[in-house]
C-alpha cells in the first residue's frame, strides 16, 4: 500500500471529519502549549531574524493548526513588547501528505486574520501562509530556511507498513492483528522498530539541513512506557480495532484474508528509543523530554469510547476503505469500537502515553 498516496485524515467538516473529531489532540496540545510557547520565546530572544520561518509538519485539516500559529504569533508579539524589538514577519508552512484536505484549512484563513486583528491598536504582523504538500520523511525546505518546526501527533505514523511483516509469498506474519499484540511473533516488533529507526533518523537528518543554527523543534508523539510493546496504552487501541474487524469477518462483511494482511503504519516508541535516535543525529541537542498521560474528556454528552471511536475513524477511514473496499460498514465497526472501549474502561483504565521533545539545532 502506498501510504503517501492513500493516507489522510477525513477531510471536510462533516460528522466523521477530522475537523470535527480532533478535540482529543487539541486538549493534549493545549496541556503542553506552555512548553511550546516558552520554546518559541526563547528561540526568538536568541536569534536576530527579521523574518521567522515556521513549519507545522502534519498539519492535517482541522482547526488545530491555525490555532497554533495564532498562539506562536502572539507569543512573539509579547516578547517584542518586553524587549522593544520590532515585530518580525512570519513565513508559515503548513505541511502534510498530498492527499490532505488543505482547502479546508485555507477556507478558514479569513477568520484567522480577522481574529489576529481583533482588539489590536498596533498594526498586525505580516504573516505569509502556504501549504507545503509532501512526506516529512525526506527534504521539504531549502537549507537554513526555518527557525521553528512543530509537529503534533504525526511522527508515530511511519512512512510505510514495515515490509518485513510479510513473507516471501506476500503473506503477513502477524495474522489477525493490525499491530503488535500478545500473539505476535518477536519478528513483528522488530520489524516495526526497524522501520521507526529508518524513518525517524531520516526525519532528523532532513530537518538538520533545513533549520538554522539555534533553531528549535517541538515534537509531540505517541509512545509507550518501558520495553514491552503491548500495554494498556496506545497499543491497546489497535487491539480493540483488531477485535472489531474480527467481528466484521464473523458477520461476513469483510474477508478473513483481507484482515490477515491489514497492518497499520504506526509505532509507539519508548523514551529510550526516541532519545537514542536523537543522540545519533549529532547536529541536534535534546533540550527537554516530557511524558504526559492525557485525562479522559467527554463532549456533547457522548461517552469516552464514542469520542475515541470517532477520532480513530477520522484517522483510519481512508486506509480502511482503500484496503477493504467501500463495502465495509464503518458505522457498525466503530459503533462496536466505542462500546468495547467503554467496556474495557469500566474494567481498567486505558492510559495512552504522549512524549513531548524540545530539540535544538547545534
Amino acid at each position: 500500500m502506498d501510504v503517501e498516496r492513500v493516507f489522510h485524515m477525513s477531510g471536510g467538516v462533516g460528522k466523521t471529519s477530522y475537523a470535527q473529531n480532533s478535540s482529543l489532540q487539541k486538549k493534549a496540545s493545549d496541556m503542553m502549549k506552555h512548553i511550546t510557547m516558552e520554546t518559541i520565546q526563547q528561540l526568538y530572544n536568541e536569534v536576530t531574524a527579521k523574518s521567522l520561518g515556521i513549519a507545522d509538519l502534519g498539519c492535517s485539516s482541522g482547526p488545530n493548526s491555525l490555532s497554533l500559529i495564532k498562539d506562536i504569533v502572539e507569543a512573539v508579539e509579547g516578547s517584542c513588547h518586553k524587549t522593544f524589538r520590532p515585530l518580525p514577519e512570519f513565513r508559515v508552512f503548513l505541511n502534510d501528505l498530498p492527499t490532505n484536505d488543505f482547502n479546508s484549512v485555507f477556507k478558514t484563513l479569513p477568520d484567522f486574520y480577522r481574529d489576529l486583528k481583533k482588539d489590536k491598536t498596533e498594526r498586525c504582523p505580516a504573516i505569509f501562509i502556504a501549504g507545503y504538500p509532501g512526506s516529512f520523511y525526506g527534504r521539504l525546505f531549502p537549507n537554513n530556511s526555518l527557525h521553528f518546526i512543530y509537529s503534533s501527533y504525526s511522527l508515530h505514523w511511519l512512512s510505510k507498513v514495515p515490509p518485513s511483516l510479510y513473507d516471501e509469498h506476500g503473506k503477513s506474519i502477524n495474522k489477525g492483528n493490525v499491530y503488535i499484540s500478545e500473539s505476535s511473533p518477536p519478528s513483528v516488533s522488530r520489524a516495526y522498530w526497524n522501520q521507526f529507526q529508518d524513518d525517524f533518523s531520516l526525519f532528523l537528518k532532513s530537518r538538520s539541513e533545513e533549520l538554522v543554527t539555534g533553531g528549535r523543534m517541538v515534537l509531540i508523539i505517541l509512545g509507550r512506557i518501558g520495553h514491552n510493546h503491548v500495554d494498556r496504552g496506545n497499543s491497546f487501541f489497535w487491539e480493540i480495532l483488531s477485535r472489531c474487524l474480527a467481528i466484521s469477518v464473523s458477520q461476513g462483511e469483510i474477508e478473513e484474508e483481507k484482515l490477515d494482511c491489514y497492518d497499520v503504519h504506526f509505532y509507539a516508541a519508548s523514551r529510550n528509543e526516541i532519545e537514542e535516535e536523537v543522540r545519533r543525529e549529532v547536529s541536534f541537542e535534546l533540550e527537554r523530554v516530557e511524558m504526559f498521560e492525557i485525562e479522559r474528556e467527554v463532549q456533547r454528552g457522548e461517552s469516552y469510547g464514542t469520542a475515541v471511536a470517532m477520532t480513530v475513524r477520522a484517522i483510519q477511514e481512508s486506509m480502511l476503505y482503500y484496503h477493504f473496499g467501500n463495502g465495509i460498514n464503518l458505522d457498525a465497526l466503530f459503533n462496536n469500537y466505542g462500546k468495547m472501549i467503554d467496556q474495557e474502561m469500566a474494567k481498567q483504565e486505558i492510559k495512552p502515553i504522549t512524549f513531548l521533545l524540545v530539540i535544538k539545532k547545534l
